[in-house]
């Protein structure tokens, strides 16, 4: 299994000088299995450039949507094997409060965007899972989801294949002051043993109490979520739009020097655009 990130920022695309180490582009990480099964989790910006990559294949996509805000779905009218005739893509849309399994779609209709979704040459299918359905399979691939402490929910995923495990974590308040859908320790089940944890750290305690109830975690307790899981690797995503480089490396030491003092056993890393790990 190999992973790669293609947009790691939350919220709003982070362009400039001041965000070349980590890249400005949101949400979007590509995940091929050995036998080279493409899952796309998210379709931020980053999908652009992925679709690039993947325009040069012509086999079946698996898009997992966590939820519908903008810059979760903002590449995909972006992403090249849309246009491509009789390309097979399979979009899982996040599970959400307000039904709206269309919406990925729907954002190229109308006055939002100059092509209308229904004109594309690809075949689209929209494979929405019962709500009680929560394991499926995608090619040798067994997939899991939770439901997200978020505005408006969403889904998070693992996918387990090759002997390997990946909890995908993102736009996740960990302690919300509104009615949690996961408690903490139900999400350290969903990831434990995950040889990546790619969990939302968008904040830290110095941003709190303003951003409290804004559905993303401080990045101190996601650290403690990938200690109680006894995660491999975590990731930190989902950086603040305002963040530089600078300051995301700054966080970066600061959770090194938690997992220090709690004598884990964690390799832990700022996610950046075209970074790529074989697991």
């Amino acid at each position: 299994m190999q992973v790669t990130f293609f947009g790691v920022r939350g919220s709003c695309p982070a362009p400039g000088p001041n965000f070349i180490k980590y890249g400005g582009n949101t949400a979007c990480v590509h995940v091929c299995l050995d036998d080279g099964t493409d899952i796309i989790l998210d379709a931020g910006t980053g999908i652009k450039n992925l679709g690039q990559e993947l325009i040069k294949k012509n086999d079946d996509i698996h898009l997992l949507l966590s939820h519908n805000h903008w810059d979760h779905i903002q590449g995909f009218p972006f992403f090249a094997p849309i246009y491509q005739p009789d390309r097979n893509i399979f979009i899982t849309p996040g599970q959400t409060s307000l039904n709206a399994d269309y919406a990925i779609l729907e954002q190229m209709s109308g006055s939002y965007f100059p092509v209308d979704y229904k004109t594309l040459p690809s075949n689209i299918q929209i494979m929405s899972q019962p709500k009680e359905v929560n394991n499926w399979k995608v090619g040798e691939a067994k997939i899991s989801r939770l439901a997200m402490n978020h505005p408006g929910s969403g889904s998070s995923f693992c996918i387990e294949a090759d002997g390997k495990k990946v909890a995908y974590i993102t736009d996740n308040e960990l302690y919300p002051p509104y009615k949690k859908n996961t408690d903490f320790l139900d999400w350290v089940d969903f990831s434990r043993n995950a040889d990546l944890i790619i969990h939302d750290a968008q904040y830290m305690i110095a941003d709190m109490p303003t951003k409290l109830g804004w559905g993303h975690s401080v990045a101190e307790e996601a650290v403690k979520l990938a200690m109680g899981s006894r995660a491999k690797r975590m990731a930190l995503y989902s950086h603040d739009h305002i963040r530089t480089d600078d300051e995301i490396t700054n966080i970066e030491s600061h959770c090194h020097e938690i997992i220090e003092i709690c004598g884990a056993d964690l390799e832990l890393f700022a996610a950046a655009e075209g970074l790529t790990l074989k697991l």
